[in-house]
């Protein structure tokens, strides 16, 4: 049985919190067990969801906080964006997808798996809160590794990288990459040639009378 005192507190707790705070954190404030507190939020969020409230109790990042109820964003886009757009390019989607799925990983191995340079968008990315400095490449030049950050976590509302999607669900089937690779295959210049109806040694032949001509 939880105490009673349990539920407002964490209410409060939480409603000041500025980022997703630990049930463990949460236990010490309140005098709780960290599975009092697990199940106390778990109650909450559903009560929050039945009363269709417009917030929610949500845990992500390993922690929980309060946002705002997905059905509201328009009027919260409205209030905060106030005429402004704030949205990401497609530039930076894909190279935020690029550290999400490949973390840690470098500028250049994002450059390399983008084939663009990706200066620019990361320092977006980095200004923005999404990305960070995780590490350093122990191989020559110790260059920067990036991964994603708490706050894209809490953007995403995602617990852990580990709740990604697979990238499996963005792949067609092997039947589909197989009838891909039959349409793109270059014909072979022999199979050209007797497509053509020409003889091979004519065609041979003809090379250095047309560079005669020129």
């Amino acid at each position: 049985m939880v105490a009673e005192h349990i539920p407002p507190a964490l209410e409060a707790i939480l409603l000041v919190a500025d980022e997703p705070l630990p049930p463990e954190l949460l236990a010490q404030l309140v005098g709780a067990s960290p599975d009092e507190v697990n199940e106390t939020c778990e109650a909450l969020a559903h009560q929050y969801e039945v009363e269709g409230r417009g917030f929610v109790l949500v845990r992500v990042a390993g922690g929980y906080r309060y946002q705002t109820a997905t059905e509201q964003a328009p009027y919260v886009e409205r209030f905060v964006l106030d005429g402004q757009s704030s949205r990401l390019s497609a530039a930076a989607l894909e190279t935020l997808a690029v550290v999400a799925y490949k973390q840690p990983v470098s500028r250049n191995q994002i450059a390399s798996i983008r084939g663009v340079n990706v200066d620019s968008v990361m320092r977006t990315l980095q200004q923005r809160g999404y990305v960070d400095e995780v590490a350093r490449d122990p191989g020559p030049g110790q260059a920067v590794l990036y991964g994603t950050t708490p706050t894209f976590l809490e953007r995403l509302g995602l617990d852990s990288v580990n709740d990604l999607p697979p990238l499996g669900e963005f792949f067609p089937g092997t039947d589909v990459v197989e009838a891909l690779e039959r349409g793109l295959r270059v014909v072979p210049d022999e199979q050209v040639i007797a497509e053509a109806g020409i003889d091979v040694d004519e065609s041979s032949e003809a090379e250095p009378d047309e560079a005669d001509e020129s």
